[in-house]
């Protein structure tokens, strides 16, 4: 017997439930802790964790956040007693894509902008509105990658400014992940013990060793 798939981990901190809209895709895997907020058509895909136990987190509409991804604040209490550098929230605008296994720390991503897969953002980094960061980067604390240009490489540096067709997919990538998300949203099923093969249609025939 098959069924929807299990409900999504959300989990209270100190009284901070995270909220997550209507329309947005969480997979059952993510982990959302405390000051979340999921804004319309985001999504936040298998295996991610958002904790936002000592600041806020919030994912802008239309955002994709995929696989494996951490995203983290600033703690007050860690900053080595530099009261001027204190907690911080971790703000993802609207229309933004985070590649798989991206780990985002207390920065900031402007609307539209793309961090690539495996990607590290530090600590009060903006990665601004068109500005596109190379898989496998690293954006080193208070780092600002200015709108239009590609940046790479650890520590992320300038590379040259994006293309007209780059700057394009900036919006097809978003909108792609929109649509990969309400098919997520309305089609995923768990598959019961003993039940393999059987969702979808038939599925897949081979034999798995």
């Amino acid at each position: 017997m098959r069924r929807s798939a299990p409900r999504l981990a959300r989990y209270a901190f100190q009284g901070h439930v995270p909220r997550v809209a209507k329309s947005a895709f969480v997979a059952p895997s993510a982990d959302l802790i405390g000051q979340v907020k999921i804004h319309e058509k985001a999504s936040v895909w298998y295996q991610c964790v958002l904790r936002g136990d000592l600041n806020y987190i919030e994912i802008g509409a239309g955002s994709n956040i995929q696989d494996g991804t951490v995203i983290h604040v600033r703690s007050g209490a860690l900053n080595g007693g530099n009261h001027s550098n204190g907690a911080h929230p971790c703000v993802i605008e609207d229309n933004v894509t985070v590649g798989h296994m991206a780990l985002l720390h207390a920065c900031t991503l402007k609307s539209h902008s793309f961090v690539g897969m495996h990607s590290t953002v530090m600590d009060f980094a903006v990665v601004e509105e068109r500005a596109m960061v190379g898989a496998g980067s690293l954006v080193l604390g208070k780092q600002v990658i200015p709108s239009g240009e590609l940046w790479a490489g650890r520590p992320a540096k300038f590379v040259r400014v994006l293309k007209k067709g780059e700057l394009e997919f900036l919006a097809k990538s978003a909108e792609g992940y929109q649509e990969f998300a309400r098919q997520h949203r309305e089609e995923c099923e768990l598959v019961e013990e003993g039940e393999e093969g059987e969702a979808g249609g038939g599925g897949d025939k081979r034999e798995h060793v």
